[in-house]
């Protein structure tokens, strides 16, 4: 197992449990290529702090690696609305770009 996996979850395990950790977590089981494990941890992020956009923006990478279109799209879709409201217009911008590649792939026509 890579150091800092390991250190993520040794601190999980040590009772720390917060968004920054399990997006932390999520991000290296990403890099490691389990999207599923990934995707639990972010959504613990969110769960943390659901106004965390960087975190609904991996979750909705991590589903999409998933090919759980639905999820996919619902979580870019809170990650935009979360990200507009902070003001965050790029990662709004990124996460528009990919809602619109899965409409597309799900065969539903945007709203744009």
């Amino acid at each position: 197992m890579p150091e800092p996996l390991q250190n993520f979850l040794d601190m999980l395990a040590g009772g720390r449990d917060n968004a920054l950790l399990r997006f932390s977590l999520g991000n290296e089981y990403l890099k490691q290529g389990d999207a599923a494990k990934a995707a639990e941890h972010l959504r613990r992020a969110v769960e943390h702090d659901p106004k965390y956009s960087a975190a609904w923006k991996l979750l909705g990478k991590s589903l999409t690696d998933l090919e759980a279109w639905p999820d996919a799209l619902a979580a870019y879709q809170q990650g935009i609305a979360v990200a507009e409201a902070r003001g965050d217009k790029q990662a709004a911008k990124e996460m528009g770009v990919f809602t619109r590649r899965i409409e597309k792939q799900l065969g539903l026509k945007s709203v744009d």
